[in-house]
């Protein structure tokens, strides 16, 4: 990778893109036997940029952060924010995919509350391994942390995730579905 080459810390690179790692080594092989709708791929094609780009810079030194920091004058690099609220987007419509074609569930209002509490907990999961990270590492998890200061950023990152997949769902879930149906008429055909 790329982003690999002179990172702002190497062991804030490998901690950041492991889930890109992760997620390549878990879809190459499941491509034909469980394949994504093509939304839900590019859905994770843009989540894999915004970890490797902050898996770089480290989310609290991305250039776009501070340049959104400058252009509202916040207080911090914003960064993490946009990971976090992308943390809850991307896995809402992953979810949704899995639970649509794996249970009997329908879309509708428990479909929902579902996939924001699977979003929910996996960024709580991932707060839990920020912390683990930085007992096991101490200061050389400094910048894996990226709180800058903030000491509710544990709860503004869960809460970002939770916006991402309700937004998500809002903004996604008509088009999903569409998809849906036409991967499952192509499954069927093939």
């Amino acid at each position: 990778m790329i982003s690999g080459a002179a990172p702002h810390d190497r062991l804030t690179w490998f901690l950041e893109v492991a889930p890109v790692i992760i997620g390549i080594a878990i879809m190459i092989p499941t491509r034909r036997s469980f394949p994504l709708t093509p939304l839900l791929y590019w859905l994770i094609f843009a989540h894999g940029l915004i970890l490797i780009l902050g898996g770089h810079y480290t989310y609290a030194q991305v250039p776009l952060g501070f340049w959104v920091q400058d252009a509202f004058d916040l207080a911090r690099n914003h960064y993490d924010r946009l990971g976090h609220f992308a943390q809850g987007f991307i896995p809402a419509i992953l979810a949704r995919e899995v639970l649509l074609r794996k249970t009997h569930l329908r879309p509708g209002k428990m479909l929902a509350y579902l996939v924001v509490s699977v979003c929910l907990a996996f960024s709580a999961f991932y707060e839990l391994v920020e912390w683990w990270a930085a007992v096991a590492l101490g200061e050389d998890a400094h910048s894996f942390l990226g709180t800058q200061g903030d000491v509710w950023d544990s709860q503004w990152d869960m809460f970002m995730a939770m916006l991402g997949a309700v937004v998500a769902l809002i903004a996604l879930s008509s088009w999903h579905d569409r998809q849906l149906a036409a991967l499952v008429r192509r499954l069927i055909s093939a």
